[in-house]
């Protein structure tokens, strides 16, 4: 395949991932090699790798986004755990990626659950997000607790939405609850677990 896309930027990113999920999303991630996706997208190898240094990546691609999006909350002024809860919700009412409610994602549920591959590197990224938020935060006392406490909730809240879709409900059926779990969360992580 002649290549055809710009060298090097956000768009040759773009559009490996998009080839790449596309692809992974039809045949299973196990099927499909890095060397298929880049001839699809009309790079080299060492292009794809230049932009995702593992093959889990390219289907994966949105740790970036979710370091940033704790980043930014942690770094905002005032009360932490509310900046959370503020960033948390609203990608539930974006139905963003990272909420696991975005019409498409049942797909890619589907795809990440037939993958061992998949599923360790997902836990990896959860790990980095909790080492990254905990740099943060690394002023608050009980930091590592806190985030420790976040990351798991709202792995454990994720889970079971996809589990429940992969299940045959729509995002529709469980947004609500989603959110509900979500918020639940956010109060447990300021009062506890008393009550």
């Amino acid at each position: 395949m002649p290549r055809t896309a710009a060298r090097g930027g956000p768009q040759t990113r773009a559009r490996i991932s998009q080839i790449a999920t596309q692809l992974f999303l039809e045949r299973g991630f196990d099927a499909v090699t890095v060397a298929e996706v880049a001839r699809e997208a009309g790079v080299s190898s060492v292009t794809v790798f230049k932009h995702f240094p593992r093959k889990e990546d390219l289907l994966l691609d949105r740790a970036d986004d979710a370091a940033e999006l704790l980043r930014t909350a942690a770094r905002a002024d005032g009360d932490v755990l509310a900046s959370l809860r503020t960033a948390t919700l609203r990608l539930v009412d974006e139905r963003h990626a990272l909420s696991g409610l975005k019409d498409s994602s049942v797909p890619f549920f589907a795809t990440v659950a037939a993958s061992p591959a998949l599923i360790a590197r997902a836990r990896e990224i959860a790990d980095d997000l909790r080492q990254t938020l905990t740099g943060e935060l690394a002023d608050v006392p009980d930091a590592e607790l806190l985030v420790a406490f976040y990351v798991s909730g709202y792995t454990t809240v994720l889970v079971e939405t996809a589990r429940r879709q992969l299940a045959g409900e729509s995002p529709d059926d469980v947004v609500d609850d989603h959110r509900t779990r979500v918020e639940l969360l956010f109060d447990r992580l300021r009062t506890g677990f008393s009550d």
